[in-house]
């Protein structure tokens, strides 16, 4: 994008200035922006140039005189003022200049017209089951989404008609627009940047070259899919306006609660109560699997509450790849609370047989009770 800026602006003097005045307010700029006072400011290096090279233009009385004429045409090649001025620096040296102090947004370069707006991508959520998520299935969603309108397929334009160049821009996409000191180019507000107008819009997406509709679309769900996992359906995001490429719809995976089993990535978990007499005395339970097969779980005699016991391979399987992830067990011993005359009975005796070696945790806490507060 090319850059044009007016001298007298640059360095704040009026039209009228004479050469003292001229020559002061540069001094002052020149001081200002000197690389010496700002070392290592490329900034300031770029306009220490500048307002040197509107300097040179406005002390000299013929190349003023020129430029208060044309303007900087008078120092292009070809200009009135012949070829290169400004002691050895032309006008393209002096954007690429500014280009160093704004940055790309002046700079030139870049295509004429702009690129055509690619559309947006789409989201969607879908919530699965833990058993859908560790078997995978294939299933259809509805999505009302942009896609290219087919009676003038994606241009835009009524069927038989075609789009003309913009008489604003001449097809380039691009004007050029006074701002202070800068004439700067921008996208044509007339064509949107795309050097083209339609005259005849299709009447049934109004030129836009795409309508809503309600889409059914197949999304194949990979085994071990976990939320938060993303799928993508390239292309099947809305479409672009006046035929442009079409974005991604991305789906969204969610997993709901499970009854019996947590996740923790490939990893399920799960508590089994079980009754102290089974824990003292050891067993063994089945736990059924989210594909249908049976884990036989041995629980050794004397286990205690919060002890885990793992199965391997038959947690959720890897998502992509090969195999399974673990089961996790976790032991609560539960008391039972409801106990018949005979049940209480024969627990009395068990307890008057206890000599404290059958539970040596408990001993050993109050061991340290006696050893700390005596007695």
């Amino acid at each position: 994008m090319s850059v044009e800026i007016d001298f007298y602006e640059l360095l704040g003097v009026s039209r009228t200035a004479d050469d003292k005045e001229i020559k002061a307010a540069y001094r002052k700029l020149a001081m200002e922006h000197h690389p010496d006072r700002n070392p290592g400011c490329g900034d300031s290096e770029a306009k220490f140039k500048a307002i040197s090279v509107a300097y040179d233009c406005l002390k000299d009385p013929q190349k003023r005189a020129a430029y208060d004429r044309f303007g900087h045409a008078a120092f292009q090649n070809g200009g009135p003022g012949g070829g290169q001025g400004f002691g050895g620096a032309d006008f393209g040296d002096l954007g690429d200049i500014f280009e160093t102090i704004f940055g790309g947004a002046f700079g030139g370069g870049g295509s004429a017209r702009q690129r055509p707006r690619r559309g947006a991508d789409l989201r969607y959520d879908m919530h699965v089951s833990l058993e859908e998520a560790f078997h995978g299935k294939d299933t259809e969603i509805e999505v009302e989404v942009s896609v290219a309108c087919e009676p003038c397929g994606g241009s835009g334009a009524s069927a038989g008609t075609s789009k003309r160049t913009c008489n604003l821009c001449r097809g380039q996409g691009k004007i050029r627009a006074q701002q202070g000191f800068f004439v700067i180019e921008k996208a044509c507000h007339n064509c949107n940047g795309t050097g083209e107008i339609i005259e005849s819009p299709c009447r049934e997406c109004r030129g836009e070259g795409r309508v809503d509709k309600l889409q059914r679309l197949t999304v194949e769900v990979p085994p071990g899919v976990d939320t938060g996992t993303r799928i993508r359906l390239a292309g099947k995001g809305e479409a672009g306006p006046q035929g442009a490429p079409a974005g991604d719809l991305y789906i969204f995976m969610h997993v709901k609660p499970h009854a019996v089993f947590e996740r923790e990535g490939t990893t399920l978990f799960t508590r089994v109560p079980v009754s102290f007499t089974m824990a003292a005395l050891g067993d063994t339970i089945d736990i059924p699997g989210l594909d249908g097969e049976v884990s036989e779980i041995d629980i050794p005699a004397g286990i205690q509450s919060g002890k885990q016991l793992r199965k391997r391979g038959v947690g959720m399987p890897v998502l992509q790849g090969r195999g399974r992830g673990d089961l996790v067990i976790e032991i609560v011993v539960e008391t039972p609370t409801k106990l018949s005359k005979e049940q209480k009975a024969i627990l009395e005796q068990f307890r008057e047989t206890e000599t404290g070696e059958e539970c040596p945790e408990n001993r050993s806490f109050f061991d340290k009770i006696r050893n700390t507060f005596g007695g």
